[in-house]
């Protein structure tokens, strides 16, 4: 009679062997949910340490069918697209953005795979081979690039070590060891934004609303919108007329459109978990909303349509549109994003506190201290007021 089976969710006798110096393989066998018995492994500099390993590895343990290609032998590159189909799964079920997929597969692809995908998870866990690999890779990015794109290349790098760590394949994530990436000497800065004062507002419409390409275009319109909520373009062009609501003067950003790759046109929930809420409006804003929604075609559709009915692209809006209007109106310095900034700053000139403007723009987090002891999500009409007494009458 053969020996009996391990019960379910446990593990058999564990053994430790020296495989040479400094290095020490805890093994034994255990036995998953589906029923199957597995072989498991971890290596540490000590016995007690790879025995360590082994145990958390058995704590968190992931059945080889899931954990595929995720081994000490794979390369970086495979791991790293085996960590974006599980990104692009998370997208698809709204836990993520697709920009934000779109912007990492493009940094995986043009930079990181280029230049260290073909290192060795086990090459990568030597911290004489890993740390400064990353570290050199991100700070050339920071100094042929930007400091934001190798920001965005650490990111991604931890993220594909955080992946292999869960899967045993690292033992610690060697991107936490990189050094800070801020410099006043990268190739581009960002660019400090500017805002518009109170008196370039009024000639900015005054421009638009003479200006026939941009009334061919609805951008009079679409500019007060920018500047009675300081929405995102996509949020802004993604708002349907049932997220107006004119007798409380609130329009719900209810969502985003944005364009993914091998997708099209995505809506989805949101930048931030801040990003769905109510914002007051203004007096004059609401009135061009009732009188925008008197000729509307269609009462269920967005409130800025295409010329099909269909939601706006933005970047059709930015580069066919808003760019050759304020090229030949002398506001070439002024982008949709310049609209948030000066509702920002005047929602600041007005005296809101930094959490105020946060619910009106939808930030997640202005700061630790303002998340613990304000109070958020509140519906104030501070927000609205100070938009209308500085902004007032935008259409004379």
């Amino acid at each position: 009679m053969g020996r009996p089976p391990l019960s379910i969710g446990t593990y058999g006798k564990i053994r430790v062997t020296e495989e040479g110096p400094g290095s020490f393989r805890a093994r034994c066998l255990y036995r998953d949910y589906d029923g199957k018995t597995y072989e498991v492994a971890r290596f540490g500099a000590t016995g007690t340490k790879a025995e360590t390993r082994l145990k958390e590895a058995l704590r968190d343990w992931v059945a080889p069918a899931v954990s595929e290609g995720v081994t000490t032998a794979a390369k970086l590159a495979d791991v790293a697209r085996l960590w974006m189909r599980e990104l692009e799964d998370d997208a698809a079920k709204d836990h993520k953005s697709w920009g934000t997929v779109d912007t990492y597969r493009n940094r995986l692809e043009t930079i990181i795979i280029p230049a260290v995908g073909e290192l060795r998870m086990r090459e990568i866990n030597n911290p004489k081979i890993g740390v400064p690999t990353f570290d050199r890779l991100c700070r050339h990015v920071r100094d042929a690039s930007s400091v934001s794109s190798a920001k965005t290349v650490r990111a991604i790098l931890s993220g594909v070590c955080t992946f292999a760590v869960r899967y045993g394949a690292l033992d610690t994530n060697p991107v936490r060891e990189v050094g800070r990436l801020e410099s006043k000497k990268a190739k581009h800065q960002r660019i400090k934004p500017r805002a518009l004062t109170a008196d370039q507002v009024v000639d900015l419409l005054g421009k638009l609303d003479t200006d026939p390409q941009a009334i061919a275009a609805d951008l009079p319109d679409l500019a007060r919108l920018f500047l009675g909520t300081g929405e995102r373009t996509g949020e802004a062009l993604a708002a349907c007329w049932p997220d107006f609501d004119e007798g409380k003067r609130l329009l719900t950003m209810a969502g985003n459109v944005i364009r993914a790759k091998g997708r099209g046109k995505v809506m989805n929930r949101g930048k931030t978990e801040n990003a769905g809420r109510e914002i007051p409006l203004p007096e004059w804003c609401v009135a061009m909303l009732v009188q925008r929604r008197s000729v509307a075609r269609d009462l269920t559709g967005p409130i800025f349509p295409s010329s099909t009915g269909t939601v706006r692209e933005a970047s059709n809006v930015r580069n066919r549109a808003w760019r050759p209007f304020v090229m030949r109106t002398g506001y070439e310095w002024v982008s949709f994003r310049t609209f948030r900034k000066t509702v920002a700053t005047l929602l600041d000139d007005a005296g809101l506190s930094a959490r105020q403007i946060a619910d009106v723009l939808g930030h997640a987090h202005p700061s630790m201290t303002q998340d613990v002891y304000m109070g958020r999500g509140t519906v104030s009409r501070l927000g609205a007021d100070a938009l209308n007494a500085s902004l007032t009458q935008p259409n004379e």
